[in-house]
């Protein structure tokens, strides 16, 4: 999921505002509020309320507002029902004003089914069936009130109850041509009542929440943060710092149009073969092949630079040997250090998406053939420091690093070739 946070974000067009509104946030920072939030609503039944967006700003040290901006965009960007969209859209809202449209929701409703009542009373179908129904609409409307953060809310929201649902009788009588008439002075002490109401209704509800069995916002925010914190831990229980190579073969699209197929196929093999078994002394595991590309993935920087630099020097042995292609092998080769999360700690290679890789890889598309390029993030934990890599310095996406060149002397005509390489 954490994934598919982050491709959301890199991949939407934010307008002008909500690239400037998320900037102080970084990429890390969004797929963790995104990834919380999503985790926090499947715990939660699928209900990610107020208490919710709240416990995710403590947790990532977010505002409220950028926690529901990104929750709104992520709900633009996938594939909903009108409903579900006009109810992620409601979830975005200030608290306040939430309770406010529910307020006005409830006082429509309430009006609706009294004017559906007096017209069925007209036509002598009346079975007091919309009116019961009035009145479990306008207790859903007491409710929204009575949850209500504080009094001044509550008030707000009893006015539009009170007077939205007096306002809206008079139009639905009139729309269903009932000969009822509706006084409109009536309207601002119903407002005003409706106020007084709702105040009352909020202190004495908050008074006896405890027997009414309802729970209380602050106790209830806390649990929202113990989930949080939980699920932060399971987050980063697979977190470990991991240090990648990158390994390439430069210009093998050439190479193999100039080659019979069986020719080409053992030597890729042996080529595949050769690399993986000095991944192996060193200590370290191929993560994945793609082509002529694999990628190892190593626990430490030494042990992954001392792989990096056998693998360029016992290249030679491969191509007077193994290589039945003809054409000499030549490989680029990248380094890069950072912390990963991986979903099985025993097991790296179910770690598809990292920007460590991605880096490793870009490392190693700018490196010079026949060397091996090597991140300062993975160089400090160097013996000797970036200083033993070489002194060509080269940047990848912001990245700076070093450039190892193998030292080769040049074998006079005649010599006798080195020994096969020993696995």
């Amino acid at each position: 999921m954490v994934s598919e946070a982050c491709t959301l974000f890199n991949d939407v067009r934010l307008a002008d505002s909500e690239t400037e509104t998320l900037a102080p946030f970084g990429d890390d920072s969004v797929e963790q509020m995104l990834a919380l939030a999503e985790r926090l609503r499947v715990a939660n039944g699928g209900r990610l309320d107020d208490a919710a967006i709240l416990a995710v700003s403590e947790a990532t040290g977010a505002p409220s507002d950028y926690v529901r901006l990104a929750i709104k965009l992520q709900a633009d960007r996938q594939q909903k029902s009108a409903l579900s969209n006009i109810r992620a859209q409601f979830l975005t809202l200030e608290p306040d004003v939430r309770r406010y449209v529910v307020s006005g929701i409830a006082a429509c409703a309430t009006a609706l089914l009294f004017a559906i009542e007096a017209r069925t009373a007209v036509l002598d179908q009346s079975y007091g069936v919309f009116a019961m129904l009035a009145l479990i609409a306008f207790a859903g409307g007491l409710y929204n009130i009575s949850v209500a953060k504080d009094a001044k809310v509550a008030g707000v929201c009893g006015a539009i109850l009170g007077g939205g649902s007096w306002a809206m009788r008079a139009v639905f009588l009139f729309i269903f041509q009932v000969g009822k008439h509706v006084e409109p002075l009536v309207l601002i002490p119903m407002a005003i009542g409706g106020a007084f109401g709702g105040v009352l209704v909020h202190r004495w509800v908050d008074r006896y929440r405890g027997k009414l069995g309802m729970k209380d916002p602050a106790q209830e925010r806390q649990m929202m943060l113990q989930q949080l914190v939980a699920l932060q831990e399971k987050l980063r229980s697979g977190e470990q710092s991991m240090t990648f190579v990158s390994v390439d073969i430069v210009g093998s699209t050439m190479m193999k149009e100039r080659s019979d197929p069986l020719s080409i196929e053992f030597t890729f093999n042996e080529y595949h073969q050769f690399v993986e078994r000095i991944v192996r002394r060193y200590g370290g595991r191929v993560h994945s092949t793609a082509g002529d590309g694999v990628t190892c993935a190593f626990d430490h920087p030494q042990s992954a630079f001392g792989a990096a630099r056998t693998i360029q020097a016992g290249v030679m042995e491969l191509n007077a040997y193994r290589n039945k292609i003809g054409v000499p092998i030549v490989l680029r080769v990248g380094v890069h250090t950072g912390t990963v999360v991986a979903p099985d700690v025993d097991d790296i290679t179910k770690l598809n998406f990292a920007h460590v890789i991605d880096i490793a890889a870009h490392m190693q598309k700018y490196c010079p053939p026949g060397g091996v390029a090597v991140s300062d993030a993975s160089s400090i934990y160097l013996h000797g420091g970036p200083d033993s890599v070489g002194p060509e310095c080269v940047e990848v996406d912001g990245i700076k690093g070093r450039i190892w060149q193998p030292k080769v002397a040049v074998a006079p005509p005649g010599a006798p070739m080195p020994p096969p390489f020993a696995a």
